[in-house]
């Protein structure tokens, strides 16, 4: 009798081991369909079969991070329509789900970082706007954890810090009826500098490590000449103001000659 029992449950686990084998094969299968749509551009075939297999493999990993990318690639910064923002927190959600097995992964971390900066472009109004730039920067903050020396997640925080100080200095000019190299009178400075000044700091430390990284980053020098002109708007003195501006200059110098170094070199490999 213990004998037919004892049979009877290995032939039970036994066809349970090979459903669960056949399950997660057909997972696999879906996962390849998936992967062919979606080489060749079809995306909505391809995020079908993810989907079929998540359903069939809830834990394997790449059918989430396949669907994921298949959403953001069809996701358009700056577009503003409501099926685009869609597209945009529907691949949100999903390499959220990917982080939530694996929390150092990079590939989710980084399109979180740019789907986050891509929607601030559609955001409705300027407390939208800043609060998609701050997710956006919670995540290349991540990124820097786990990828300490890669200077993009520096150069990429430095972008946004622009992106956030440079328009309220404009139109605060504009309002004043000032010409953009013109300095601001003492009082806007102050006022300007309560909303900016923690950012433009930022943004020049950000940039600053970037180029430690990599000198010869011509974007991060771009950006950090940009900043060095937002500081230069900040500060208290003409002579200081008069600094940081020969910075910003120095700045444009030197992304000059390593553009054109850099141009050189291209022109010389390829004749080579």
């Amino acid at each position: 009798m213990r004998r037919s029992v004892s049979v009877s449950l290995f032939l039970s686990l036994a066809a349970l081991l090979f459903l669960t084998g056949c399950t997660k094969l057909r997972a696999r299968d879906e996962l390849n369909k998936g992967v062919r749509a979606y080489k060749a551009s079809d995306y909505d075939r391809a995020i079908e079969h993810f989907k079929r297999s998540i359903e069939l493999d809830p834990d394997l990993l790449n059918s989430r991070l396949y669907l994921a990318t298949a959403y953001a690639a069809q996701f358009i910064p700056g577009a503003p329509s409501e099926e685009n923002k869609q597209l945009g927190e529907a691949a949100i959600q999903e390499f959220t789900r990917v982080l939530e097995a694996d929390p150092g992964n990079v590939n989710s971390l980084a399109y979180i970082a740019q789907l986050y900066y891509g929607m601030a472009g559609t955001a409705k109004d300027d407390a939208a706007r800043m609060e998609l730039f701050a997710k956006s920067k919670e995540f290349r903050r991540r990124l820097i954890e786990v990828q300490p020396d890669n200077p993009e997640h520096y150069y990429s925080i430095g972008v946004i810090n622009w992106a956030l100080t440079y328009k309220p200095r404009m139109q605060m000019k504009a309002d004043l009826n000032l010409q953009p190299d013109q300095p601001l009178p003492r009082r806007a400075r102050r006022q300007l500098g309560e909303q900016n000044t923690e950012l433009v700091e930022e943004g020049i430390d950000v940039l600053q490590k970037a180029l430690q990284i990599n000198p010869s980053y011509l974007d991060a020098l771009a950006y950090l000449n940009l900043m060095y002109r937002e500081k230069a708007d900040l500060v208290g003195s003409a002579e200081e103001r008069e600094q940081y501006l020969q910075r910003a200059d120095d700045l444009v110098d030197r992304h000059k000659q390593l553009r054109d170094q850099q141009e050189a070199g291209s022109a010389t490999t390829a004749t080579s």
